[in-house]
């Protein structure tokens, strides 16, 4: 941003207007006499209104000849590469990576680099076929030739803007720069400038290429270019773009706009894509990239977090919420791979991730999103329910791995250890049916919306476990054979994550008979059938065992292994790691997350206290959870230090697997770590109800979310806790009645309600 005065003109003083904190970021010029001199920071120019004029026609003739604009290099909204670290670039490429509308770009350099993995992903639009499907790769859209080639420079990410930047310095002392970003305004279009010296940019060929191997079509049409690559599927992801190159004082400029077009069922056409672009060029780079910024600009008004106290943190959620912008989609149907669109890692399969850690963060985000997610899985019933019946049981069964059609797709083996071994998720992991039921009751609840599209969903998982469950001698219900969420135990028998869900599933559904096709009788028998289901908790302890014989294992603590996270079973192999105490990712502790309604009362404590000793955090999905779960138990400043280790997943590579992709159900997670834990957020019978837990670090925490179609803020201290909405709103301190709010006003004192 520039900001102008001219301290001469009639009036005088104006040099005051740079003081305001909105200008504290932009570059300042005064160009009056200044008799009394000018504010720290700012250039003094002189040469009253003429020297404006010339200011400002320079800066017409750049944005006419398609010079790069800067970005604020504002340290609380930005991730910068410096581009010394070439064992980091497949990591940073996935950090930096740009999407809107469903089609997400990797963060790739420009020119072809070793080791880069340049990949445009579109959501749910697949190649292949069963366990082999994957994300088909599109026309790549950013491509530039330098010679000699750029050296490396710094690329920053400015989440508040939503553009990625790159500075280098070339070999002969070339600087080349460039600006990119995925339109927040205009779903699917996308637009990159670049400048450089003439002898160094090359004058640009295409502005799209087909990935290597990659069946489609790519030719010039009334100077445009058209470029698709065809899945096996009958789908395909198509792109057409534009490109102008101009000169400015021996530097060459281009600028490139593209629309892309995804259609998972049927091959795109050069049509489809025309509107959009027509629309594009039809506002040009600058006015794309000025609705762009507002567009994100808008989101950061309606969702953030602020946390005076912990730049690192605050940076680091902001992140996540960017990124689970960037990697989803308001419209149609979404499907959320276990990557997003960051990376090939998972080939993009759809696991029980995204219902139960992205769908709860993205409906206090982006509500049309979430409802996208439930329409994937409600448009894939149809094979559920074939699953279902081919497993002799009524219903429908969700795969554990989802891709195109809904079947199965989960691999039978993979290599591990340096070993093939087999894979039995798929035949085991069914707790996923019952995460599919509650991710559609969770995204009514929070939306407020009366209707529950998700309602065929909750009928059929319910006869679904009505029929899968076995009733002993003396007529209690157990579930035989199956893994829960821990996969360091597989096929067991009553895994109390597994028949709680269940039991949640066939109370809900019961709860909404009214409103389905359903008899008296059925309902009634499913809740019957709910209050037989064994959960494995003992009134004595207050815990649940995880699963029958769980308590008989080696009784292993974490201690004794290793500092997690770990992966336990690559450290023990799978043989021991069976055999003991020793779990991947909390199991029953889930169900304390999920529904709390569902779990005897003050049993979070004790079995946070046995189990949490005993995880592995061998998951990604682990840490953010534990942190909300220990937030709720009254341990802040534990769950900070959890949190912090959730964040470290991508942004210092953890676990050494970003390069694959972000961990998309972790960033989910760190946001309901947020809004549950932290602040204490819930709805329910349509009110928010809040119950905050700040650690020790943090004086204050200010939220900004949705829910309940509001828009809500909160402003939280240890001494109040003050909401503002923008529409009336039922809300209270936890264990007090809720009130109706509007506007702004306070709720009262942290900790009164609980």
């Amino acid at each position: 941003m520039l900001v102008v005065t001219d301290q001469s003109a009639p009036g005088g003083g104006y040099d005051r207007l740079l003081l305001v904190p909105e200008g504290a970021r932009a570059t300042s010029v005064s160009v009056g006499a200044a008799p009394a001199g000018v504010p720290p920071g700012v250039i003094h120019l002189g040469g009253g209104r003429p020297a404006l004029l010339r200011l400002m026609d320079a800066q017409l003739r750049r944005r006419d000849r398609g010079r790069v604009p800067a970005v604020d290099e504002d340290p609380a909204w930005i991730l910068t590469d410096a581009g010394h670290d070439p064992g980091r670039r497949r990591v940073d490429e996935t950090l930096f990576t740009l999407g809107s509308g469903g089609v997400a770009t990797r963060g790739s350099a420009e020119e072809a680099v070793r080791g880069g993995t340049p990949m445009v992903l579109a959501a749910g639009v697949y190649d292949g076929t069963g366990s082999a499907q994957h994300l088909l790769p599109g026309p790549l859209w950013t491509g530039l030739t330098t010679a000699p080639p750029a050296a490396a420079g710094t690329r920053i990410l400015d989440l508040r803007t939503g553009v990625l930047a790159r500075t280098t310095e070339g070999e002969a002392g070339g600087r080349l720069r460039t600006l990119r970003f995925a339109s927040a305004m205009a779903p699917g279009v996308v637009a990159m400038g670049a400048e450089a010296p003439a002898g160094q940019l090359r004058s640009p060929g295409s502005p799209l290429q087909a990935p290597d191997g990659q069946a489609g079509e790519a030719r010039w049409e009334d100077g445009r270019f058209w470029a698709r690559t065809d899945s096996g599927c009958g789908g395909g992801l198509g792109a057409l773009a534009v490109q102008r190159t101009s000169r400015d004082a021996g530097l060459r400029t281009v600028q490139r706009i593209a629309a892309y077009v995804a259609c998972p069922s049927r091959r795109p056409e050069h049509g489809m894509a025309a509107g959009a672009l027509s629309m594009a060029e039809e506002r040009g780079f600058d006015r794309l990239l000025a609705e762009h910024r507002a567009a994100w600009a808008a989101r950061w008004d309606e969702v953030d977090a602020q946390i005076p106290d912990d730049p690192d943190v605050q940076l680091a959620i902001r992140f996540a919420l960017f990124q689970l912008w960037s990697n989803t989609a308001a419209t149609g149907e979404l499907a959320v791979g276990a990557r997003g669109l960051a990376g090939s890692g998972y080939a993009g399969h759809v696991f029980w991730d995204a219902d139960v850690f992205v769908l709860p963060a993205l409906v206090s985000i982006e509500p049309a999103a979430a409802a996208a997610m439930v329409r994937y899985r409600l448009r894939r019933l149809a094979a559920a329910r074939a699953r279902a019946c081919a497993d002799g049981r009524r219903g429908a069964r969700f795969p554990w791995e989802s891709a195109a059609s809904g079947e199965e797709v989960t691999p039978s083996s993979m290599m591990f250890g340096g070993r093939l071994v087999p894979v039995t998720t798929g035949l085991y992991e069914e707790h996923v049916t019952a995460d599919v039921a509650w991710a559609a009751v969770r995204c009514a609840e929070w939306t407020g919306g009366r209707a529950l599209p998700g309602l065929p969903l909750l009928v059929q998982t319910a006869r679904y476990w009505a029929s899968r469950c076995r009733l002993d001698g003396a007529g209690a219900a157990h579930i035989d054979g199956v893994t829960g969420p821990d996969e360091y135990h597989e096929r067991v028998d009553d895994n109390a994550y597994t028949n709680v869900m269940a039991r949640w599933n066939l109370r809900a559904a019961a709860d909404a008979a009214d409103r389905m096709p359903v008899t008296a009788q059925e309902s009634g028998r499913w809740r019957e059938l709910a209050g037989r289901i064994v959960d494995g908790y003992d009134s004595a302890t207050g815990r649940y065992e995880q699963f029958a014989g769980y308590y008989c294992l080696e009784p292993l603590l974490m201690a004794d292994v290793a500092a997690p996270p770990v992966a336990a079973d690559l450290l023990l192999g799978p043989e021991r790691i069976a055999a003991s105490q020793v779990i991947k990712q909390p199991d029953v502790l889930m169900l304390h997350h999920m529904v709390p309604g569902e779990v005897a009362p003050r049993s979070l404590i004790p079995n946070l206290d046995f189990y949490g000793p005993r995880t592995s955090h061998g998951s990604s999905l682990s840490p953010a959870i534990t942190a909300s779960l220990l937030a709720r138990a009254g341990r802040p400043d534990e769950a900070l230090a959890m949190l912090r280790t959730a964040l470290a997943i991508d942004l210092s590579d953890l676990t050494g697997t970003t390069a694959a992709g972000l961990h998309i159900a972790n960033l989910g997670g760190v946001w309901q770590a947020m809004l549950s834990g932290f602040a204490g957020v819930g709805v329910q019978a349509g009110a928010l109800s809040v119950d905050p837990r700040l650690p020790a670090a943090w004086g204050s925490l200010h939220l900004r979310f949705r829910c309940l179609g509001r828009r809500v803020r909160l402003h939280i201290t240890r001494e109040r806790v003050e909401i503002t909405t923008d529409a009336p709103l039922l809300a209270g301190l936890a264990g007090q009645e809720p009130r109706r709010v509007t506007g702004h006003c306070s709720l009262g004192p942290p900790g009164k309600g609980s």
